[in-house]
């Protein structure tokens, strides 16, 4: 999948080498001026994964199986006594928002833009040093602030019996302050995408501010802000705020059935996705083995019937229009909400290696179709796709479908991360993405 990136696909849009009257429109869309990207903040952390004894995890008052916060400088020490001893198996870039920008410019081999902190000094074989080889090359860093000190890490300490002890250093990681926010970036984005971890820091911490300069920045320029909730524990302190701060700020909502039960008190997937339409544009749900769904708003007179099964469920019937794309509802007249769901892609792996991360793969499958719309219309500004301002390129249906495959491909390997976009094999099926 290369859309809106380069691709080697004779296929690209209706446009034809062999037709000259579209010559013109081809070498419009060459010009980088005219090239889709997302920005997105994040908590700039990496995950080493080590393999130790208990006594390791007795000498720095760790507690078995759970997690704890350490102090920067036990985290020095803890971690070079690992690399002394050659005891780390896995070193990844972390965080919700690097992972999906990093998936996102995998899947269409086109920029992003990562906003945070990164070490100003980096030794070679570090751990930031690790961060950056394990980052897209499509990923834009330049515009991450210098920091004095370490990143964020998260530490998985695995003893022999199996058990998993976490230990993390913050580090300077939630020092982004709000100078170092370039509204241009923003202004000229597809989507904004934060996580909700941004938004509850430790008191004093600049990244709440930060956060928000960012968000006044997107809502200046009608850039769609996209949220990822993270966790269901930041959601559940205080739910009514959270509901309060996703009318005012955001316009598409991605989160899990869990999460989605601490928003809205409701443990049905599909009737939480309806409740949060009353406060956002456009929500994405996984919901685990039952599938994903997606919930968002449309025109009525242009809705689309489905020609798959009507599907039961709290809403009767709930994916008919599912082949309609959507809209953000201030752009539409007559809105009216649309609803689609899809099971686990072939019913998921025979093996599951990873379920960290499938729904940032998700995320990012939904942030490729809005950037691709974004991409279509600046590149071919009088097609028919673009008579009314729609938010999506592709049907909800076919959305889903998307952000479904991707999901597996998480699922079946070790890294939250992919190294290379969807099997060469199913080229046969990018026009079917696409086209609904």
């Amino acid at each position: 999948m290369k859309f809106p990136g380069k691709r080697k696909s004779k296929h690209y849009f209706p446009v034809s080498l062999r037709d000259p009257l579209l010559q013109p429109i081809k070498e419009m869309m060459d010009g980088e001026n005219n090239r889709a990207y997302i920005v997105g903040i994040d908590q700039i952390l990496v995950d080493i994964e080590a393999k130790v004894d208990e006594d390791f995890i007795q000498r720095y008052n760790l507690s078995q199986g759970h997690s704890l916060v350490i102090e920067d400088d036990v985290a020095e020490t803890l971690y070079k006594e690992l690399t002394d001893n050659n005891l780390i198996s896995h070193e990844f870039a972390g965080g919700t928002i690097g992972n999906t920008l990093h998936n996102y410019s995998v899947l269409a081999d086109d920029r992003s833009v990562l906003l945070g902190t990164m070490c100003s000094n980096i030794q070679i074989g570090s751990y930031a040093y690790r961060y950056l080889c394990n980052t897209s090359s499509r990923t834009d860093l330049n515009y991450l602030q210098g920091v004095n000190g370490a990143i964020g890490r998260c530490f998985t300490l695995v003893t022999e019996n199996g058990e998993r002890t976490f230990a993390i250093s913050p580090g300077q990681m939630n020092q982004l302050k709000p100078e170092s926010i370039p509204e241009k970036i923003i202004a000229e984005a597809s989507a904004l995408v934060l996580t909700a971890y941004l938004i509850r820091c430790e008191p004093g911490e600049p990244m709440p501010e930060a956060t928000m300069k960012a968000i006044e920045y997107a809502k200046k320029h009608s850039v769609p802000v996209v949220l990822t909730l993270g966790t269901k524990y930041v959601i559940a302190d205080d739910p009514q705020w959270w509901r309060d701060f996703l009318v005012e700020n955001i316009s598409v909502l991605a989160m899990n059935e869990d999460e989605a039960y601490e928003l809205t008190g409701f443990s049905d997937p599909l009737l939480a996705s309806n409740m949060a339409l009353d406060w956002v544009d456009l929500v994405l749900c996984t919901a685990g083995p039952a599938g994903l769904y997606m919930a968002g708003y449309t025109e009525k007179d242009y809705t689309r019937q489905t020609t798959h099964p009507l599907l039961p469920g709290a809403i009767a019937e709930f994916n008919r229009y599912e082949f309609s794309r959507a809209m953000r509802k201030s752009d539409c007249q007559i809105p009216m909400k649309v609803y689609s769901h899809i099971e686990p892609y072939m019913g998921g792996p025979e093996k599951i290696m990873n379920t960290n991360g499938a729904g940032d793969g998700a995320l990012s499958a939904l942030l490729h179709d809005i950037t691709a719309n974004n991409h279509h219309r600046m590149n071919v500004p009088n097609s028919s796709k673009h008579i009314r301002t729609y938010l999506t390129y592709s049907s909800l249906a076919q959305v889903c479908k998307y952000a479904n495959r991707v999901s597996y491909q998480v699922l079946s390997q070790h890294s939250p991360r992919l190294s290379r976009g969807l099997p060469e094999k199913e080229d046969s099926l990018e026009e079917s993405y696409w086209e609904r």
